[in-house]
C-alpha cells in the first residue's frame, strides 16, 4: 500500500486502482468477501456517500472524507478517523488499533453493525460541520438590500 505522502511515479500510478471494484479485484476470494461486507454496509449507512480511491484505497466522502478501508493479508483495515474511533472505544476494545485505524481480523465475521455505527457517526459528524461552516460564510455575506 501506499503510504500518505508518498510521491507517484508513472510505475506507482499505474497499480493505484480507478475505483472500488478494481481495488477489490486484487485480492483472494476470503479478502474481497470481507471487503464487499465492509463496502455494502457503508452503502447502508451513507447511502448518498461518494465512492472514491483516496490514498490508494477505497473511501467514502459526504461532506468531506467519512472512511477509508483496505484489505492485508490477514485482516482488513478500517479507518474512520481518530474522532470516529475514539467514539466507539469500547466496541472497538476487542481489536487491534491505532490512533484513527482498527484491524478486523479475517478469521472472524466482519462486525458490519458496528461498521454501520461507526459511518452513521462520521456521517453526522461531517454534516454538522459542514453546516457550521456554511452558517458562518452566511454571516459573512454582506446584506443585499
Amino acid at each position: 500500500m501506499k503510504k500518505a505522502g508518498a510521491t507517484i511515479t508513472n510505475k506507482s500510478a499505474a497499480r493505484i486502482p480507478r475505483n472500488i471494484d478494481e481495488y477489490l479485484e486484487r485480492f483472494p476470494a476470503e479478502t474481497q468477501k470481507a471487503l464487499k461486507q465492509v463496502r455494502a454496509a457503508i452503502r447502508r449507512a451513507a447511502p448518498e456517500a461518494e465512492e472514491k480511491i483516496s490514498y490508494a484505497m477505497p473511501a467514502f466522502a459526504l461532506y468531506g472524507n467519512l472512511v477509508y478501508f483496505a484489505g492485508y493479508k490477514s485482516h482488513i483495515g478500517f479507518y474512520a478517523t481518530p474522532t470516529g474511533h475514539a467514539a466507539f472505544a469500547k466496541d472497538l476494545s476487542g481489536y487491534r488499533i491505532g490512533k484513527g485505524s482498527v484491524q478486523f481480523p479475517l478469521s472472524k465475521p466482519m462486525p458490519v453493525k458496528l461498521i454501520e455505527r461507526m459511518v452513521k457517526f462520521r456521517v453526522s459528524e461531517n454534516t454538522e460541520k459542514w453546516k457550521q461552516k456554511h452558517a458562518e460564510r452566511k454571516k459573512r455575506q454582506p446584506k443585499q438590500k
